[in-house]
């Protein structure tokens, strides 16, 4: 399987799948568990958060550009209690002290695979690192070997990206290492509460200007999806976790990099007709929120790294693009 095969399968496939960009939807069974090579020495704090006070803010939008079945609007206030919230997503440094005190394995490594983007792979290795591809979405490779600790497969390792967002996490990976931190995830109004930096209904936690004086406040994707990233932003990929700009409240890279997992069961259905208080979206359905976007989102193609887009998937699905960050209540 060659690079170029793949770019023209994929530009086939572009005007039908509007959130393929975002991340696959895994449909795993059997694998084996293996346990973690994790680097000696390392150790991330995973101590830094920021506390906010809460309050009430209006969440969601009714922006002409979202995605009508993402149920982003319509726009309804939202009162919150004060919680902490991590400054930065967690990092390789923060998830490897997790392994190394619990010997935990992650879903990529017990079902032994997980989603890269198809840029991201070595051209020369492609026949021998992929095991197939998305149909809808062939940019999304199923790599055998992909975890956490190997995000391009066998051959690749996090040991230089420390600082970097860990990924290929699953939502129930991010719940246990949140329940080990004494922390959870955040909810989904948490979350945006936290990402809009005390700015009202702005598109961005900065504004309403994606590079205000020309300045790149987030790593997204710049050029043609799927096949050409210009890196204007500096970065191709992820990158570490303050490589941007904070927002009004000292948050980091809550636009962009890579997509954060909330607590809430994906729902459509709002109501703008009473404040709610501390929501939490409904349970039992089928897949959970993700917010902030990721480095492969575009304006032309997949515009969810506003601070009121969503999107969602499986809890146990995994992506080279999925990340986490947590939360504490105060008080």
């Amino acid at each position: 399987m060659e690079r170029e095969s793949v770019a023209k399968i994929a530009g086939g496939e572009l005007k039908e799948q509007k959130s393929a960009c975002c991340s696959p939807a895994s449909i795993r069974e059997g694998g084996t568990q293996r346990t973690p090579e994790v680097v000696a020495g390392w150790g991330g704090d995973g101590r830094s958060m920021t506390k906010l006070a809460g309050g009430e803010f209006l969440m969601g939008t009714d922006y002409a550009g979202a995605f009508a079945a993402d149920g982003e609007g319509p726009v309804r206030r939202v009162r919150l209690s004060g919680f902490e919230i991590d400054t930065y997503s967690v990092t390789n440094l923060d998830f490897a002290e997790f392994v190394r005190a619990t010997g935990y394995r992650t879903e990529a490594e017990v079902f032994e695979w997980s989603f890269v983007f198809w840029m991201h792979l070595p051209a020369e290795r492609l026949d021998e690192l992929v095991e197939d591809t998305v149909a809808a979405a062939p940019w999304w490779c199923k790599v055998p070997g992909a975890w956490w600790a190997a995000p391009e497969g066998p051959g690749s390792s996090v040991v230089e990206r420390g600082e970097y967002p860990v990924v290929h996490v699953s939502w129930n990976d991010a719940a246990a290492y949140a329940r080990w931190a004494g922390k959870e995830l955040p909810t989904e109004a948490q979350w945006e509460f936290a990402a809009r930096g005390g700015l009202e209904q702005k598109l961005y936690g900065w504004g309403d200007e994606l590079t205000p004086g020309g300045r790149h406040m987030c790593n997204i994707w710049q050029g043609e999806f799927p096949r050409v990233d210009t890196a204007e932003d500096g970065w191709a990929g992820a990158c570490p976790v303050g490589s941007f700009p904070a927002n009004g409240f000292g948050l980091y890279s809550m636009t962009g990099n890579v997509w954060e997992w909330c607590r809430d069961w994906f729902t459509t259905q709002h109501s703008a007709d009473v404040v709610l208080e501390d929501p939490a979206g409904l349970e039992g359905r089928d897949a959970k929120v993700m917010k902030g976007g990721s480095f492969l989102c575009h304006a032309s193609y997949c515009n969810r790294y506003r601070v009121a887009a969503r999107t969602a998937n499986t809890p146990d699905s995994s992506a080279s693009n999925i990340g986490f960050r947590c939360v504490r209540r105060v008080g």
